[in-house]
């Protein structure tokens, strides 16, 4: 299995498959809407905007299994985000990260490029660089920042 292989559901319930991104660099991040990371939103819609023209995605998957801290429903979430940081890549359904009931895609992803503990996801905002051939290149915590990981994904594109 490769990345292109796994299916998705948009934030309105629709499948995606993920080849419909062969050939661009991905940035797949977990996120919440009431975290201490919920500003990086921001400087993910920044990024997003410098490099979409060149192939760049950012693949959005809100995760309530890091302190309850996105609790509404994908609507909600979704409002919340294009209101309040005007983002504009595409969001998807809520999703587990961790455990029994976690997404496919991340099961994946974390046998990839482990973290600081191991395969687990550790909280919000973990980003995974997907290069144009669909190979996890690197993991990002938490308190890497959008910033601090835009001559990464330049170096991708």
């Amino acid at each position: 299995m490769n990345i292109y292989d796994y299916k998705v559901k948009d934030n309105k319930g629709n499948e995606v498959s993920l080849e419909a991104y062969k050939g661009k660099v991905l940035l797949i991040v977990n996120t919440a809407t009431g975290c201490g990371f919920t500003p990086q939103y921001e400087g993910l819609e920044t990024l997003y905007k410098k490099y979409k023209e060149q192939g760049f995605e950012i693949l959005d998957f809100p995760c309530n299994q890091f302190g309850n801290q996105a609790p509404g429903s994908d609507a909600e979430i979704h409002e919340f985000c294009t209101l309040k940081y005007d983002t504009s890549f595409p969001r998807f359904k809520k999703i587990d990260v961790n455990g029994e009931n976690e997404a496919p895609l991340y099961t994946y992803l974390k046998s990839q490029k482990k973290g600081i503990m191991g395969s687990k996801i550790k909280w919000n905002f973990t980003k995974f660089l997907v290069d144009r051939e669909g190979n996890v290149v690197e993991r990002f915590g938490s308190m890497d920042t959008p910033e601090k990981i835009d001559k990464k994904v330049a170096e991708l594109l």
